[in-house]
């Protein structure tokens, strides 16, 4: 039946294919066809394509400068601000140094004065007991001597003038020890 087939197609044709053999009239027309589909593509559509893939072109590389503009700004400003970082901590460990040797200080200061409220405040206790002291032993000479000049009219009976009492008072005070009373005071300090 192949064989059928083979005879048949080339009786038709008169003796072969058509595109075994070339025509020269046909190839004449596919070759003025294709020229003048080719000047039509060149004038026509090709400048358009140019531009285009040139302005893409552009594009794209206008794109890739202004990212590595870009980039180098960030960088720049990223370095920028690393530094500004790096001072900013610089300047907050001086700030928290210089408070701390602020509160030391202050803290110093403070105990020195404490130190110098405490002592002048010892010193004016013991003024204040001195001065009492004093005050007591005086008061107990004071009652010594009303207490000698009773008891000396109680004895006597009778009154004894200015110059008997103060020579009676200075006799008792005399044989009394008031050094031992200041004494014991002065050693409680």
């Amino acid at each position: 039946m192949l064989d059928a087939l083979v005879i048949a197609a080339e009786g038709a044709d008169g003796g072969g294919s058509f595109l075994v053999q070339p025509d020269v009239g046909l190839m004449l027309w596919t070759v003025v066809a294709f020229a003048i589909a080719a000047f039509l593509l060149q004038k026509f559509a090709f400048p358009p394509i140019a531009a285009a893939l040139d302005r893409r072109q552009n594009m794209i590389e206008e794109s890739i400068e202004s990212a590595a503009r870009t980039r180098a700004e960030a960088d720049e400003v990223l370095a920028e601000y690393r530094e500004r970082l790096a001072a900013a901590r610089e300047q907050a460990e001086a700030i928290i140094a210089r408070a701390r040797k602020a509160a030391e200080t202050t803290e110093q200061e403070t105990i020195a004065q404490a130190k110098q409220r405490r002592e002048e405040l010892l010193e004016q206790t013991k003024r204040d007991i001195a001065a009492e002291t004093r005050r007591a032993i005086q008061d107990i000479r004071n009652e010594v001597a009303d207490l000698t000049i009773l008891a000396t009219e109680k004895i006597t009976r009778k009154t004894l003038g200015e110059d008997d009492q103060r020579r009676l008072v200075e006799e008792a005070l005399a044989e009394l020890d008031f050094t031992a009373l200041a004494g014991d005071a002065g050693s409680r300090n």
